[in-house]
């Protein structure tokens, strides 16, 4: 299903980066992702779109953070090109060739603001498009952006690009940000990542929302299609686990052949070592089918509850040092799931993460997790949940910590998503990006 780009690499080269264009032999020993627009000029400079300009979507490391790290994807995409696009005015993408989300129209001049709806909103001619653009997103090649694949993270030369469709593009991102990180040819602590345990986990998982969300406006031509949400507060099982939604399964896990997903692969699954990225990338046959196993887990046998939404806006702080999972009467930390709402001190599983713990099966296997289409609907939810507190609390990048998790610092750029947005420039209320949230059950 997929076809291989293999590149030959020295140590000394850098290796891997989404856009297909800055993946040549060529972009790669240049150390320059300005690829040419239709004008034919880098950035579409001719047409005043943008220009090529040394590195200037990078920032200094944050406090504490080491300056010459192996890991990859620190300071990214510091590793992999020193020249990169600056695009001008509303547009937008590696070559200036998009609009920012929000912007549509050749000249980037026309604004609309799509609705996300709680997906049961929806109509049945809804559901059904909602449901084949998903299809087609897994089925279409992308022609954008290209995958990283190796199976030995300590040696650069055996690391190769692999074709993936637009949702494993978005599934992978997840999975890549997920990796242990690695200073010194040594993993640090592998809870420790670019999504998670830190000031960045909502603006970076509303980043991966925004990005799937505007591929498949690109892939359909429908400027008007918004990712669902489900609001699952309240519920006693997972309502939409059944076949005229997201998928029945049986004692196994296995998705019901009825489903519209009971033939969906897990990109990336099955080989979870630390030191490997997506090793069987390419090989479908080597990859597990998405599964699920509602409530079968003892120690995440409910859905967070009305009250414990409730309880999470009530705290009034982002985030609070240390700025990880340790963090209290952090609204951050407590929204992510390990805090328990209430009293913001007690350490429980809650929330964001009590959700994908209690799907079970791909849910609950929080690299890959992002293979199953409820990932999308919870972090819908989540970030509704976050949109809410930004307009409570008046939240706005100034208000984003300084902290010493490796790159969560608010000037670096979001690991890894290209071209480069700020960490701190997620904390916006969701108009600025372009899309608003129903109002299907207050909050």
């Amino acid at each position: 299903m997929y076809g291989l780009v293999i590149f030959s690499l020295c140590l000394s080269a850098v290796y891997s980066q989404f856009p297909r264009a800055c993946t040549t032999p060529e972009a790669l020993k240049a150390k320059s992702c300005c690829p040419a627009w239709e004008d034919g000029s880098p950035c579409g400079s001719l047409s005043g779109r943008g220009q090529c300009r040394d590195w200037v979507v990078f920032t200094p490391l944050s406090a504490g953070q080491v300056p010459q790290p192996y890991d990859d994807r620190l300071n990214w995409p510091r590793n992999y090109f020193d020249n990169t696009c600056e695009c001008f005015g509303n547009y937008s993408g590696y070559n200036c060739g998009e609009c920012k989300f929000g912007y549509f129209g050749e000249k980037c001049d026309r604004t609309k603001t799509v609705v996300r709806k709680e997906i049961r909103e929806l109509s049945r001619i809804e559901l059904q498009r909602f449901f084949s653009y998903l299809a087609l997103a897994k089925t279409t090649k992308s022609k954008d952006f290209v995958v990283l694949s190796t199976g030995n993270r300590h040696y650069r030369d055996t690391y190769r690009f692999v074709d993936a469709t637009i949702y494993d593009v978005f599934s992978w991102i997840h999975y890549y940000s997920m990796k242990p990180i690695m200073i010194n040819s040594s993993f640090i602590d592998p809870n420790k990542n670019y999504a998670h345990q830190g000031p960045a986990f909502p603006g970076w998982h509303r980043l991966g929302l925004l990005f799937l969300e505007r591929q498949i406006q690109l892939l359909t031509g429908d400027e008007d299609i918004g990712l669902p949400y489900l609001d699952w507060r309240g519920e006693t099982n997972c309502s939409m686990c059944d076949d005229a939604f997201l998928g029945s399964n049986d004692v196994q896990g296995n998705l019901s052949p009825y489903s519209y997903f009971a033939g969906w692969m897990a990109f990336c699954s099955g080989f979870n070592y630390p030191g490997a990225y997506c090793p069987a990338a390419g090989n479908d046959f080597q990859m597990e089918r998405v599964h699920r196993n509602p409530g079968g887990n003892p120690l995440a046998n409910r859905i967070p509850s009305f009250q414990d939404v409730e309880d999470t806006l009530k705290w009034r702080d982002y985030d609070r040092y240390p700025h990880d999972s340790t963090a209290t009467r952090s609204f951050r930390n407590i929204l992510e799931g390990f805090v328990r709402p209430s009293d913001g001190e007690t350490f429980e599983r809650n929330m964001h993460n009590l959700f994908h713990i209690y799907l079970g099966g791909t849910m609950s296997q929080i690299p890959i997790s992002s293979n199953d289409p409820i990932f999308v609907l919870h972090h819908g939810f989540i970030d509704k949940i976050f949109e809410v507190w930004i307009r409570k609390y008046n939240g706005n990048p100034r208000i984003y910590p300084n902290n010493d998790e490796l790159g969560q610092g608010p000037n670096e750029c979001s690991t890894p998503y290209f071209p480069c947005y700020l960490n701190k420039d997620l904390l916006q209320v969701s108009t600025k990006f372009g899309y608003t949230y129903s109002v299907y059950q207050d909050l």
